[in-house]
């Protein structure tokens, strides 16, 4: 590959990378902060039947949370990936995938202005980036840690 292709493929990459600790980051904020974890166990169990809800609700929270981080930060970035991948599949499968494919917005609160998205097609969308994540790699502007230290690296 020449260099003007692996430097695009690393920026490609770095973009997603970002894209995806941003997405992730927010939301364990929402997750954790506004929803909070013990009614979001209860939701996990009693609206979408997830195994282990307290553990699952926890799981989702800190590994949003880690694997944002380290996405967004460029330190471990495919472990940061990696942890988000088991939690885009329940999404997938236990919350999204019998509201059918395609998403679409209906209006849950008039006073708030606020809309649920139903459908998998987003979530799906989100579980194959993330997959991507993982085999591509941190791209341009990662942390790197070698045995000797952290060093920037700017492939």
């Amino acid at each position: 590959m020449n260099s003007r292709m692996g430097r695009a493929r690393d920026f490609g990459a770095a973009l997603l990378r970002l894209a995806l600790g941003a997405y992730y980051l927010m939301h364990a904020y929402y997750a954790g902060a506004v929803i909070g974890v013990q009614a979001l166990a209860q939701a996990n169990q009693q609206m979408y039947g997830v195994p282990f809800p307290l553990v699952s609700a926890w799981f989702i929270v800190l590994g949003h949370l880690a694997g944002g981080a380290m996405l967004v930060i460029g330190l471990y970035p495919r472990i940061g990936a990696l942890l988000n991948v088991p939690i885009m599949a329940g999404a997938v499968l236990f919350v999204h995938l019998n509201q059918g494919f395609f998403m679409r917005g209906v209006v849950v609160s008039a006073a708030e202005g606020r809309a649920a998205a139903w459908g998998y097609e987003y979530s799906l969308f989100l579980l194959i980036a993330t997959v991507a994540a993982v085999f591509l790699g941190g791209g341009m502007f990662t942390l790197r840690s070698p045995r000797k230290g952290i060093r920037i690296s700017l492939n």
